[in-house]
């Protein structure tokens, strides 16, 4: 197998921070359209996986006048190592919230939206009822908006994902998060197996499946390879592939910087696996491009012409 170049992560020791190389630089989210969004999400009181994930590319996606929405608070029950989200004893669910997300959307006028949420592992339906009506509430004032939903695992409880697949979004995500040997410690109460059986029931459902993996948390290449194929073998349509990046000092830390040519690498090899979009880069999240993501056969058709050219 082709050796491609690995970047291990360098600490400061004088600010005992971690150094990120050039390629992980981003722009300071400014400008007109990005305090646009800022104020519709303050003005609604709405959450975003932007903020509340610390995500790299809020400043290009707010900037673009989109944004990917949190529902079910903003206090997951799940501690993982890796995620920025608060941890702790959620606020009772709010049966408004699906109507304000709507109404959002609406007022930004978007044409692709992404939802996420905290696991709510409290509740008996895992937030799925709030799931649902909030599709169907952005469905009936935004009908032709295409949505993306990032779901949890719902604990397996399979009649709860199946709220899910009735309303029907147009790509349903679920993240597999990392491999096999690294699932313990990074998605402490996830299950790497129960996630595959997650897209799997999702494709028997007919929907249209996105999954993704972090890198740079210690795993190898062969690793995330096995991870990508598993996917793939699973039904699995979309794979986004990303650097992760250490939310603070009591998250996991950065074992190493994967260089942009082991992206590229990656990138190829998911579309040899069959996979039909694969979204392959340091900087790429889970909602990244995700207006792409909608359209079966368009990742693999410009992967193609690449080829020929």
């Amino acid at each position: 197998m082709q050796e491609l170049p690995i970047v291990n992560a360098v600490v400061d020791t004088k600010e005992q921070r971690v150094k990120k190389p050039d390629w992980l630089r981003v722009k300071l989210p400014i400008g007109p359209e990005y305090r646009h969004v800022r104020n519709l999400v303050d003005t609604h009181k709405l959450h975003t996986i932007c903020e509340s994930g610390n995500c790299p590319n809020m400043g290009e996606c707010w900037g673009a006048g989109t944004a990917t929405f949190m529902i079910l608070g903003n206090i997951c029950t799940r501690s993982c190592g890796f995620c920025a989200v608060a941890t702790g004893r959620p606020e009772a669910v709010d049966w408004d919230e699906p109507q304000r997300v709507a109404e959002a959307m609406h007022l930004m006028s978007v044409k692709h939206a992404v939802i996420t949420s905290v696991d709510r592992d409290e509740l008996p339906d895992g937030g799925s009822i709030i799931w649902a009506n909030t599709i169907k509430a952005v469905r009936a004032l935004n009908p032709d908006t295409t949505l993306e939903t990032l779901i949890p695992d719902f604990k397996g409880q399979w009649d709860n994902l199946q709220r899910i697949i009735d309303v029907a979004p147009d790509v349903v995500s679920h993240n597999l998060e990392t491999v096999e040997r690294l699932t313990r410690k990074v998605r402490i109460q996830a299950k790497y197996h129960r996630s595959l059986e997650v897209i799997r029931r999702l494709k028997d459902g007919g929907m249209r499946t996105k999954s993704g993996i972090m890198l740079g948390l210690g795993e190898t290449k062969e690793e995330v390879l096995e991870s990508m194929q598993a996917l793939a073998d699973n039904g699995c349509d979309v794979i986004t592939l990303g650097q992760y990046l250490q939310p603070s000092q009591k998250h996991l830390p950065v074992v190493r910087f994967v260089h942009p040519d082991e992206f590229a690498y990656l990138r190829e090899e998911g579309y040899k696996m069959g996979l039909d979009y694969v979204e392959s880069g340091p900087l790429v999240r889970s909602s990244y491009h995700s207006e792409r993501h909608i359209i079966a056969g368009e990742g693999r058709r410009k992967w193609e012409e690449a080829k020929q050219s």
